[in-house]
């Protein structure tokens, strides 16, 4: 099992395929993903790696971070995540990943943060229908009618469908195929939409339903590539 990488949502934009038809894509850049350090099962009872992403200002990291990152012989990451991987595929602290890391044709699965909405009603939150537009009813067109029952059982079910909080929250899009990679600008355009709003990180995996033959292994590093 190889490691994600975390990627910058840039926007999205149109690519045209060789035929002439445009895909919408989404552009995520990869901004000296490096590894900052790695998790051992004698250790740490799990195998993962820690990436960080981003250049961060010295003034604005903790004193331990300064270290953590001192240690690893990197500069201070904006982003770190850490990432399970299978034992074969533990990479050197200090390696830097490219977009190749990704291939073209591949699916994978994007995990991020919403863009929150605040408090919104039932009818935007959960497409609600509303209540009729006459008839008795007034002032209340756009609620969400009962919520909960009579005598039996007498209260409101965990998990109704209300208003409330819209978004902000961390979901995962499965299956996004990967158009086009650019090692150089560190870019990897994704057919599809993903979370988040411009600027926000993500975190990009290889897709956990498909399966994948000729990935680099365990991945694609910068000095590889030199």
């Amino acid at each position: 099992m190889r490691t994600g990488l975390i990627a910058q949502k840039v926007g999205m934009t149109q690519y045209f395929q060789q035929d002439g038809t445009p895909l919408p894509v989404t552009v995520l850049k990869i901004d000296s993903c490096q590894v900052v350090a790695v998790k051992t099962q004698d250790k740490d009872g799990y195998v993962a790696l820690q990436l960080g992403v981003g250049k961060a200002k010295v003034k604005n990291v903790t004193k331990q971070l300064r270290g953590h990152f001192a240690k690893a012989k990197v500069e201070p990451k904006r982003k770190v995540a850490e990432f399970r991987v299978s034992p074969d595929a533990v990479i050197t602290p200090g390696t830097e990943i490219t977009a190749d890391h990704f291939m073209v044709g591949q699916f994978v699965d994007v995990s991020g943060i919403t863009i929150g909405r605040g408090f919104a009603g039932a009818m935007k939150r959960h497409g609600f229908g509303g209540l009729r537009a006459t008839h008795g009813v007034s002032v209340s067109h756009r609620s969400h009618g009962s919520t909960g029952n009579r005598q039996d059982p007498g209260r409101v079910f965990p998990g109704k469908r209300m208003a409330g909080h819209m978004g902000q929250t961390r979901i995962t899009v499965q299956n996004l195929q990967v158009v086009m990679t650019d090692k150089e600008k560190g870019l990897v355009l994704v057919k599809g939409a993903v979370p988040g709003c411009e600027g926000g990180y993500l975190i990009v995996r290889d897709a956990i339903k498909r399966t994948h033959k000729d990935l680099p292994f365990p991945t694609s590093t910068a000095q590889a590539a030199s």
